[in-house]
């Protein structure tokens, strides 16, 4: 991706106090451009419309172009598909340490900027590179990985269940507030460790946090605050839970690592799985031919769920790191330290890979949503399981949910970094609770009892054979399938006549 840079391609970032604006910009307080003309990526015309934002981009400077963050940090936005694969899978070209990013090393931006919670150096993979990234990360994996998928499944139906539950016989009810926010929170409490009543909490603090208000520094110190005393508590009582594993994991993660790690998790897999769940019930409830499909079975939901993210990325931004060095990427200079950010919703959007805009894309699952590469989102499947799994129950017990207002009437919140629905109300017909048991015992995964050790090379020839079990194996099925042969054949011949 080091083109050659197009005739009168900007070196380094226009909006760079350095470089002189152009004699067309806008007047001072233009709510759309900043410094030197160069577009905001947050502000009411994101709200309105992100992906006119992501088109007039593109049409104005092609795959990659100068945007200002809030509080007017400049960076770049990648908005090709290719472009953006490239950034994701090349962390030799683009590093994740934020203490190489320009702007903070020079003081550009300051400690309680709103985006820094997000872009600044922190101790999670996320945010480091090399032999640090490869052991945080293999941590995070193989933690999630303990998780009993089956045990997690009927938590989720539990939850989901006891939230209907909640509004069944009103007949009307706010899913937004009152599913979409608080499923995917209080699953992740659960497996986390932490008490249910955490939730409400830590759900208000992760949306701070993202929308990129005055209020994020304080929304997270409060997640840092809630999770930190989670892990003080675990060091004492630990459990089957990610917090325990973190802990115990052989690579040695420090209480601050481990403090971080779960931010990472609770933030991401939140904020993305409340994202999809609204998402996909909107398209349920406004799309006819989404509707239609899906209800009459044309169209599974969980291809219902791969369109929403080809559609609508639960993030539609994410960081993608700072150039190591100057370098050409699509025509632009970056200049070493700029910070690099990937449009997921612009590059699922891309025409070099998208047929035609709301093309049908539920059987091909390329889109990035979850970006990829090594910082690929670890927490995917979980969410998707979450999503699916709840809408699943929502929908078999809500059969008739209607849109309760116009789809025009529907209102929106956007940061940088993604867009959600404000509000989400239906109307149905009024059904009893259906009383669900109390929540499954905690299960130990088996990867949780200590792994037993395979015989060493030189003593695996002698290592004693696993006992026969009667009727299992291929030799063992030819030989039950001959005996009930033979003995239909005896019976036969034993038949009068």
């Amino acid at each position: 991706m080091s083109d050659a840079p197009r005739a009168g391609a900007a070196a380094g970032h226009p909006a760079r106090p350095a470089a002189p604006p152009g004699p067309q910009a806008p007047p001072p307080g233009c709510p759309v451009h900043g410094t030197g003309g160069v577009p905001r990526l947050y502000g009411p015309h994101v709200t309105a419309d992100p992906a006119g934002v992501y088109d007039r981009l593109r049409a104005e400077h092609g795959a990659v172009a100068p945007v200002l963050l809030e509080g007017d940090v400049p960076a770049w936005l990648v908005l090709g598909y290719r472009e953006i694969l490239h950034v994701a899978r090349n962390p030799h070209r683009f590093r994740r340490d934020g203490r190489t990013w320009r702007e903070w090393r020079e003081g550009r931006v300051r400690q309680d900027s709103p985006v820094a919670p997000v872009l600044a150096w922190g101790p999670d993979c996320t945010h480091q590179d090399g032999a640090a990234h490869q052991r945080l990360r293999r941590a995070l994996n193989e933690s999630l990985e303990r998780f009993d998928r089956r045990g997690m499944r009927r938590h989720v139906i539990y939850v989901a269940h006891k939230l209907a539950d909640g509004f069944c016989r009103s007949g009307q009810a706010e899913l937004l507030g009152q599913f979409a926010q608080q499923l995917p929170m209080l699953v992740l409490t659960n497996l986390f460790g932490l008490p249910e009543e955490e939730g409400p909490g830590l759900v208000m603090a992760s949306r701070q946090l993202l929308m990129g208000t005055e209020k994020a520094l304080d929304a997270d110190a409060a997640i840092r605050r809630v999770l930190g005393r989670l892990v003080a508590r675990k060091h004492e009582r630990p459990g089957h839970d990610l917090t325990s594993w973190l802990i115990a994991h052989p690579h040695d993660l420090s209480d601050e690592e481990v403090t971080h790690h779960l931010r990472l998790v609770l933030v991401a897999a939140n904020e993305s799985t409340t994202n999809l769940i609204g998402s996909t019930l909107r398209m349920v409830l406004t799309h006819d031919s989404f509707h239609g499909t899906l209800r009459g079975g044309r169209m599974t939901l969980l291809s219902a769920l791969e369109q929403v993210l080809w559609d609508e990325p639960p993030i539609a931004v994410c960081p993608g790191g700072f150039a190591a060095y100057d370098m050409e990427l699509a025509g632009r200079t970056i200049l070493k330290g700029d910070a690099v950010l990937l449009g997921l919703a612009a590059g699922n959007t891309d025409p070099g890979v998208r047929p035609a805009p709301g093309a049908l894309m539920h059987t091909n699952r390329s889109h990035l949503s979850f970006t990829s590469g090594p910082h690929e989102c670890p927490g995917q499947d979980l969410g998707k399981a979450i999503a699916h799994t709840g809408i699943e129950v929502l929908l078999s017990r809500l059969p008739d949910l209607q849109l309760a207002v116009r789809p025009d009437e529907l209102r929106w919140n956007a940061s940088t970094w993604s867009r959600q629905l404000m509000a989400l109300p239906v109307r149905f017909t009024p059904r009893e609770p259906v009383a669900p048991a109390g929540p499954p015992a905690p299960r130990g995964p088996a990867a949780a009892a200590p792994p037993r050790e395979r015989p060493a090379a030189r003593d695996r020839a002698t290592a004693p054979a696993p006992p026969a079990t009667p009727g299992r194996g291929r030799h063992a099925t030819r030989l039950t399938w001959r005996e009930r042969l033979r003995a239909v054949r005896q019976r036969v011949r034993r038949r009068p006549g």
